[in-house]
């Protein structure tokens, strides 16, 4: 009888013991005695690096050093903030810089007038510079210019190499004239409406220079005809 009596009391000890323990469910969470679910614990060791690994990623694809998927300080990401209208004024200033050095390169050993000749020195000395700051702003934004004559300026190369003495120095002069009035012009619209400061800068600084040219040009064609 008293054996029966303890053993009772033993089963009744046991599962008051298992009944007050909070199981956890399949899905991480765990109930407490009266079956209320407890939320497991979160933002363990590992989920915290991953999140940061996840937030290091995002901030690589959104924000890169070379400007390939983002806005970076080098690279496509530089010559992306030029707009088509910037990189064609760059272009065509860098094509007739060259024409300028290279017709007065040409000049210096056809013409035979000696204010013509002195011209073409000037020409090729100040351009040549102008192409070198215009070459260092590209090359700081990633923009590769054209470095041969193409169109127009190669056909006025090619047309003026045909002609001696007189003629040569009418035929260069007229072109000085042309192109200078051109350059201005282009140089204008570049300096007061241009998007990208650098460009706007430079436009602005080379136009004295060029209308200083054209100024000389004009006199000299006109010398020439008398």
């Amino acid at each position: 009888m008293k054996t029966t009596i303890f053993y009772s009391f033993a089963v009744c000890a046991m599962t008051t013991m298992f009944a007050c323990q909070s199981p956890t469910n399949n899905d991480g969470t765990n109930a407490d005695s009266t079956g209320a679910i407890r939320s497991a614990p979160t933002n363990t060791g590992v989920d915290r690096d991953m999140d940061r690994d996840m937030a290091g990623d995002s901030a690589r694809a959104g924000v890169g050093t070379t400007g390939e998927t983002g806005v970076g300080t080098t690279g496509e990401a530089n010559r992306g903030a030029l707009d088509d209208r910037t990189q064609k004024f760059m272009n065509e200033a860098a094509m007739g810089g060259m024409a300028e050095v290279q017709l007065g390169k040409l000049a210096q050993e056809r013409a035979t007038n000696a204010r013509v000749k002195n011209f073409a020195e000037m020409m090729v000395r100040e351009h040549s510079e102008a192409n070198n700051e215009l070459q260092s702003i590209a090359q700081r934004k990633n923009l590769n210019l054209r470095k041969e004559l193409e169109g127009e300026h190669k056909d006025h190369y090619e047309d003026l190499s045909k002609k001696k003495g007189a003629d040569f120095d009418r035929a260069y002069m007229k072109m000085m004239v042309d192109d200078h009035q051109d350059d201005i012009n282009a140089f204008e619209k570049a300096a007061e409406n241009g998007t990208d400061p650098d460009i706007k800068t430079f436009a602005s600084q080379k136009l004295p220079t060029l209308r200083k040219h054209l100024d000389s040009a004009k006199a000299i064609q006109k010398s020439l005809k008398q």
